[in-house]
């Protein structure tokens, strides 16, 4: 069994410190020694920090990996609807697996870095996140910019990896934008995976992850809405692009059952990305005068309840310790579930005998 914290990247290990027990890996390394396990690692869009010990706890009692994310619209370098860009993120991961004495594998991830158009400003906006994220000591980085043609999502996407590929860090691409509850897109096809990843690998751009449209959807699905996830056509994707050494990433986790989950490792999915999840429990049990305030003011934006993250930080951040305690609790129990579905029970042990 070979030392994980050689996984460590350098200019992490310097922000850690010598003494540090902390294991957060470099995500390229992660991804590469573990293509021949069927497992999935569980990225969780940890919203409200409150979850975060449960799922190091169900972490370290399992010996599963994991990874904590945020995509750009949760935490870019103004907080996102989060309030927390890059650097505080990281520091409150740190700072959880330093008390709680959370000693796996994990890395942190930047999550949907999203270019929805190809303008220089929407590119450079990219380039922003992605320098505060490499600052702050992540490891892992996806670029999305599935929302334009194929040519353009090619180009903008090697602009952008080049920093993380200069540095030797994970990296996941997409191509088919992945909707959300409620609407509908065209399910990424085996030829425009294929021609999107050989260009890339062209450009000397080799991806870890593709995230596609397999038809699952972000966010909570609706009163009769059903889940429909073609693992057929996954399979076919991951067929075809797997020579190059690129697993898949699967999106839009939340609500799917668990009995399918366990179909995934079979598909070539390597990443199983779990955030609104995460953000039910929270509100669960959030105290009620504050969740009825939270719920009033997206009310009164018209917007998301997620959107309320925010303006009432501070308060979510110190919420009673019965409804902390009671809420980290919900998150062990729910992470526990989900590492058994993703077949991700002993992977840190895994991880380290390939070393």
């Amino acid at each position: 069994m070979g030392d994980v914290y050689s996984l460590v990247p350098d200019h992490v290990r310097l922000k850690l410190g010598s003494q540090s027990k902390v294991c957060l890996v470099n995500g390229k390394e992660l991804f590469r020694k573990m293509r021949d396990e069927k497992f999935m690692i569980m990225a969780c869009n940890t919203r409200i920090k409150h979850a975060i010990p449960g799922i190091m706890k169900a972490a370290e009692e399992l010996d599963a990996l994991v990874a904590f994310e945020l995509a750009m619209s949760e935490g870019h370098v103004d907080g996102g609807y989060t309030g927390m860009p890059p650097q505080v993120y990281f520091e409150t991961l740190v700072d959880y697996a330093e008390r709680t004495g959370f000693t796996k594998p994990f890395i942190i991830h930047g999550d949907h870095i999203t270019i929805k158009d190809a303008s220089e400003a929407s590119i450079n906006k990219g380039r922003i996140l992605i320098d505060a994220e490499l600052e702050a000591g992540y490891t892992s980085f996806a670029i999305d910019a599935s929302f334009n043609e194929l040519h353009d999502n090619v180009r903008i996407t090697k602009d952008l990896a080049k920093k993380i590929v200069d540095a030797g860090l994970g990296l996941e691409v997409e191509v088919g934008e992945i909707k959300s509850v409620g609407s509908e897109g065209e399910i990424t096809t085996v030829a425009e995976a294929q021609e999107f990843v050989e260009a890339l690998v062209d450009h000397n751009i080799n991806p870890n992850l593709l995230a596609i449209n397999n038809g699952s959807k972000h966010g909570n699905y609706l009163p009769g809405e059903e889940v429909h996830i073609d693992l057929d056509r996954t399979k076919e994707v991951h067929t075809a692009i797997s020579k190059h050494g690129v697993d898949i990433a699967q999106h839009g986790i939340t609500g799917t059952p668990l009995h399918l989950m366990y179909k995934f490792v079979d598909c070539g999915i390597k990443k199983g990305n779990v955030g609104t999840l995460w953000q039910n429990i929270g509100h669960e049990h959030l105290p009620d005068d504050l969740m009825n305030r939270m719920k009033q003011w997206a009310q009164d934006q018209g917007k998301n309840i997620k959107m309320a993250t925010k303006p009432f930080k501070e308060e979510i951040d110190n919420i009673p310790d019965a409804n902390r305690q009671a809420l980290e609790d919900h998150a062990y129990r729910e992470a526990k579930e989900f590492f058994k579905a993703f077949q991700a029970v002993g992977s840190a042990s895994k991880l380290a005998d390939k070393i």
